[in-house]
């Protein structure tokens, strides 16, 4: 009862969700939310800074692509140019075809690579890391699914909240399919929602915590890979 109360409590939100029965089909544009802007015209990749050999326009659809031939040597991302942003709410349609993805964000760029990025990342995944809080060189996995956790001056993850249990909340989630992710970033409170659930919560007390930053798409390293993105939203918070 406590989970299905919290499934309809995250329904709140600005976004219109990915239904189960289409989930291997590519969403349809959505309206610009009120008071949001769209981060992708559709067609190119305006306004987007990655490396062209992996990211491209394909469906209507952002897309990165590695392959065998091809390979990702380390994580990089396409990285939106328009500047850093401090709280805001995020939405994007998703798709991972297979490894491993993510979204970037309060990220400052990596100076040992080009398009790289460091900081907390909403994990795009199979089953264990789906809708985790992961710290992209920077400090590792700070959050799993399900879960509310809170960094101390320490620097150290400690739940400090449950809001269901993660394998129920896992089947709420089209792995291999389309979803809705919804990012809410105010002050040191960092909430995910994955189809209008609550994924994971970081609360961030730590004095390296980052308070604005860039927002970018990963490709990650390893086997071949095919991510897309879609109907991508970004709201500032004042």
């Amino acid at each position: 009862m406590r989970f299905i109360l919290l499934v309809l409590l995250g329904l709140n939100s600005f976004i219109f969700y990915a239904k189960a029965d289409t989930a291997n089909e590519i969403p349809a544009d959505k309206p610009v939310p009120e008071g949001a802007v769209s981060l992708f015209d559709g067609k190119t990749l305006n306004g987007w800074d990655g490396n062209p050999v992996f990211w491209s326009v394909e469906d209507g659809c952002v897309t990165g692509i590695t392959t065998k031939e091809n390979p990702c040597e380390y994580s990089q991302f396409l990285i939106w140019q328009n500047g850093e942003v401090a709280d805001f709410e995020l939405e994007a349609d998703f798709r991972l075809f297979n490894c491993n993805s993510g979204i970037q964000y309060r990220a400052v760029r990596n100076p040992a690579h080009p398009w790289a990025l460091n900081g907390y990342q909403a994990d795009i995944a199979g089953a264990p890391h789906m809708g985790i809080v992961y710290g992209e060189n920077f400090r590792g996995i700070l959050c799993q699914r399900g879960k509310q956790t809170t960094i101390g001056k320490d620097g150290k993850p400690v739940v400090t909240g449950s809001f269901g249990d993660s394998n129920e909340i896992l089947a709420h989630i089209n792995v291999n399919g389309w979803n809705t992710y919804r990012i809410v970033a105010k002050g040191n409170v960092l909430t995910q929602y994955i189809n209008g659930i609550k994924v994971s919560e970081l609360i961030d007390e730590d004095d390296i915590a980052r308070f604005n930053g860039l927002i970018g798409f990963q490709l990650h390293p390893g086997p071949a890979m095919k991510v897309q993105f879609k109907n991508i939203f970004l709201k500032k918070i004042n």
